[in-house]
C-alpha cells in the first residue's frame, strides 16, 4: 500500500472557534476551505500531515474526559515553556508539567479536545 498524505479529521461543534483557534492561536498554515450550504471543512498543515476541521462534532466545556475522547494532539516545540508563555498570551490556559524525561504543557481547544505540547529534548523521533 502507497500512501500519498495522511490527516487526522476533526469533527467540531464549535467550528468557527477551532478553525480560528488552530490557525489564529496555534499558527497553523490554512491549506483551504470549503464553505457552502450542507458543507463547511478547513484544511490546515499539521507537520508532515494535515488537520481536517468539520462539523458534526460533539463540544465539552473544559478538557474532555478520556471516556469521551481518549485522543490528544501533540505538538512538539524547542521551548515548552516559551511556547506556553505565548499561548497564555493569546488568551489560552495552559498547565506546564515538568518530567523526568522533558517537559510538557496541557491545553485544550474550544470543543474540549484535549493537547499537549513536548519538549524536543530526549525525543527519538
Amino acid at each position: 500500500m502507497t500512501f500519498t498524505k495522511a490527516g487526522i479529521i476533526l469533527f467540531t461543534a464549535r467550528y468557527d472557534a477551532c478553525v480560528d483557534f488552530y490557525h489564529r492561536i496555534l499558527g497553523l498554515e490554512i491549506l483551504h476551505r470549503v464553505d457552502q450550504p450542507g458543507e463547511r471543512l478547513t484544511t490546515l498543515m499539521l507537520g508532515g500531515t494535515y488537520l481536517m476541521i468539520e462539523t458534526g462534532g460533539v463540544a465539552h466545556d473544559g478538557a474532555k474526559p478520556l471516556d469521551i475522547s481518549p485522543i490528544k494532539f501533540r505538538f512538539n516545540v524547542p521551548d515548552v515553556k516559551a511556547t506556553s508563555d505565548m499561548l497564555r498570551d493569546r488568551g489560552i490556559d495552559i498547565r506546564v508539567i515538568d518530567h523526568s524525561w522533558g517537559t510538557t504543557a496541557e491545553f485544550h481547544d474550544p470543543d474540549g479536545n484535549r493537547c499537549a505540547l513536548r519538549s524536543d529534548a530526549g525525543f527519538g523521533i
